[in-house]
């Protein structure tokens, strides 16, 4: 069986305690917790989890940025890249245009009310390589007559 996305954040983690990295020691820290949290409660989808642990980071640095503090905002979205190398790569925009479009053509979506069924095809084949709002906004762009 392949390792976990835990085991090898664990790994990673007494790999940059050995080296005395203390700010990724501690947003790997931070990641183990949260899969291992998720698996208790019965989660078994690692990779949703780094995306939500992702965003709440990014959202972060957003904030402290508004409020003017803008080391925290880049201690923050470093944490979001330590979690981003954990997660697949992103989709480039024509191989989600080409999801997209068999996802409406299999759905039978056939505008923007039915934009629903057309996400619900999407979304599965997707796996994560996209953002939920990067999706939407192809389906949408799709099904208003845009592409």
């Amino acid at each position: 069986m392949s390792e976990t996305i835990l085991e090898r954040v664990q790994t990673d983690t007494r790999s940059a305690m050995k080296a005395g990295e203390r700010d990724r020691v501690a947003a790997l820290r931070m990641v183990a917790d949260a899969l291992q949290k998720d698996r208790k409660q019965g989660g078994d989808d690692e990779l949703a989890v780094l995306r939500r642990e992702r965003k709440r980071r990014l959202e972060a640095a957003d904030a402290y940025r508004e409020g003017g503090s803008g080391d925290r905002a880049e201690a923050e979205e470093a944490e979001a890249r330590e979690i981003e190398r954990y997660l697949p790569a992103e989709m480039t925009d024509s191989e989600l245009a080409g999801i997209v479009d068999a996802a409406i053509a299999e759905s039978g979506a056939s505008g923007p009310t039915e934009m629903g069924k057309a996400m619900g095809a999407a979304m599965p084949r997707v796996a994560g390589r996209a953002d939920g709002k990067r999706v939407s906004a192809a389906v949408r762009e799709r099904l208003a007559g845009g592409g």
